[in-house]
C-alpha cells in the first residue's frame, strides 16, 4: 500500500491552479491532459503579471527596466541550469517552442555535417524529433530509423546494428508522449560513446515527471517546454559547452555570436521567461533540501512517485474495462511516464473525448503529433487513441471518476 499522507500537500496545493475551479455541466473539470501541456499555478501567472507591470522592455539597453530584463533572463537560465543539472546558464537557450529550437539546431548540424554521414532517429519519436532530421535527406544526410516493438518500447539491438563509425547523431526521446515509454538513454549513450556520436535527447514528455542531470547522463544536446511543467509556453535547449560555437547557426549579424545566444533569434518572450523561472521555483517549493538542486531532485522523486501511483490506478483500472485496450508499457517496468493511452473496441478515440467531455473530464484523442509510433502500430487508420496523463494537481477522487466514466462509455459500446 501506498502511504498517500506523504504527498497531501500535492492536493492541498490545488488551490494554486485558478483553472481548476472550473465547471462543465455541472462537473468540476478533471485535467487529464497534462502530456498535452499543463495547467499554471498562480505563482507562475503572477510572475509573468509582474514582468509586464513592471520592466516591460526590450534587452541591452542603458536604463532600469532593460537592466532588470537583462537581469530576469539570465537568472531565469540559471535557475533552468539548475533544474536541468547543468554547469551554468550558458548552457541553456530560449526559443518559440522545442520545434522552433530543434529546427534552428537540425539546419546547424546539417550545414556541420558532410554528404553520407548518418543521423538515427526512432519510430516511438514525437515528430519534432523526427521531421528536423528527416529534412536533411535533401542535403545527403542519411537517416536511418531505429524500430520499436510491439509493447511500444525501443529496439536497442536495432539500434545497435544501425550504428556505426558514419553515425554522427542520434536523435532520441526521454519518453514517449504517446504511450508513456521511458527510454534508456544511459544505455544509448554509453552506444553512441564508441562511435563517437553526439547524443541529442527530446525530454518534453519526461521533465515534468523525472528529475534530469544532464551532466550525469553526458548528452549533448537536451530540449524541453515549460508549457509541460506549470510553465507558459516556450522552449529550452541546453546544450553542452562548446558544442553551440562550432556550429553554423542562423542568426542575424547582429545577435551574439556565443552560447547561448547564437540560436536565439530576435526579441525572446521575456514575460515567458519570467514564468519559467517561477515554474521551476514552483516545482522546488515542493521539496527539501539546503540547494534549489536538492530541493528539485526531492519535489520530482516525490512527484514522480505520487504519479506514478495514480497512473498505475489508471491503467488497471482501464484494464478491467471490456473492450479496454492499453496501448504502451505496462507499470511494472522500472520507469514508465504517467501517461496512458488506450482504444475502445467499437468507438473512434474522438467520440470517447467527446462523451468524457460531458462529464467534464479533459482528455486527448489522436496521435498528438507522435504520429509515427502511432502509424507502426496499426492505430492510425482506426483514429489513433485516447490519452490521460497525471500532473501533480491530479487527485484519487479525479481517477474514480475518469474510470467510472470510461466503464459506461464502454457499457453503451454495441
Amino acid at each position: 500500500m501506498v502511504d498517500l499522507s506523504k504527498y497531501e500537500d500535492f492536493v492541498k496545493h490545488r488551490e494554486d491552479f485558478p483553472s481548476l475551479e472550473r465547471t462543465h455541466n455541472g462537473y468540476p473539470l478533471a485535467y487529464f491532459d497534462g502530456p498535452g501541456g499543463t495547467q499554471v499555478p498562480t505563482q507562475v501567472i503572477d510572475a509573468v503579471s509582474w514582468y509586464y507591470k513592471t520592466c516591460n522592455s526590450n534587452t541591452h539597453g542603458f536604463f532600469i527596466t532593460t537592466n532588470e530584463s537583462d537581469r530576469m533572463i539570465e537568472e531565469t537560465r540559471e535557475t533552468v541550469a539548475v533544474f536541468l543539472g547543468a554547469k551554468s546558464g550558458k548552457n541553456i537557450s530560449f526559443g518559440h517552442n522545442m520545434t522552433t529550437l530543434n529546427y534552428m539546431l537540425s539546419r546547424a548540424i546539417g550545414k556541420f555535417l558532410q554528404p553520407g554521414d548518418e543521423i538515427l532517429i526512432t519510430q516511438l519519436d514525437h515528430e519534432a524529433n523526427r521531421g528536423p532530421w528527416l529534412a536533411l535527406r535533401e542535403q545527403g544526410i542519411v537517416v536511418r530509423e531505429v524500430k520499436i516493438k510491439e509493447d511500444a518500447t525501443l529496439d536497442y539491438d536495432d539500434l545497435e546494428k544501425k550504428l556505426n563509425e558514419k553515425t554522427r547523431l542520434v536523435a532520441m526521446g526521454f519518453s514517449a508522449n504517446t504511450t508513456g515509454t521511458v527510454n534508456d538513454v544511459e544505455k544509448v549513450r554509453k552506444m553512441t560513446y564508441k562511435v563517437g556520436a553526439w547524443l541529442l535527447v527530446d525530454a518534453v514528455h519526461y521533465a515534468p515527471h523525472f528529475p534530469i542531470d544532464v551532466s550525469a547522463l553526458g548528452v549533448d544536446f537536451l530540449l524541453c517546454s515549460s508549457y509541460k511543467f506549470y510553465g507558459p509556453h516556450m522552449g529550452i535547449l541546453y546544450s553542452k559547452e562548446g558544442l553551440l560555437e562550432m556550429l553554423p547557426t542562423y542568426s542575424l549579424r547582429t545577435q551574439e555570436q556565443s552560447a547561448p545566444y547564437c540560436i536565439e533569434t530576435g526579441t525572446l518572450n521575456h514575460a515567458a521567461i519570467a514564468g519559467i523561472k517561477a515554474a521551476v521555483e514552483y516545482i522546488a517549493s515542493f521539496g527539501s533540501g539546503q540547494s534549489m538542486r536538492e530541493q528539485i531532485i526531492s519535489a520530482m522523486t516525490r512527484l514522480a512517485e505520487y504519479e506514478h501511483y495514480l497512473g498505475k490506478m489508471i491503467y488497471d483500472g482501464l484494464s478491467k474495462i471490456p473492450g479496454v485496450q492499453i496501448v504502451g508499457p505496462s507499470f511494472d517496468v522500472p520507469r514508465r511516464a504517467p501517461t496512458i493511452s488506450f482504444t475502445l473496441e467499437g468507438m473512434d478515440p474522438i467520440e470517447v473525448c467527446s462523451l468524457l467531455n460531458e462529464k467534464g473530464i479533459c482528455a486527448w484523442d489522436g496521435h498528438f503529433y507522435g504520429i509515427r509510433p502511432i502509424e507502426v502500430l496499426g492505430l492510425l487508420e482506426k483514429g489513433g487513441v485516447t490519452r490521460v496523463g497525471v500532473s501533480l494537481y491530479n487527485t484519487e477522487e479525479e481517477v474514480q471518476r475518469l474510470l467510472q466514466a470510461v466503464s459506461e462509455i464502454a457499457s453503451k459500446v454495441k
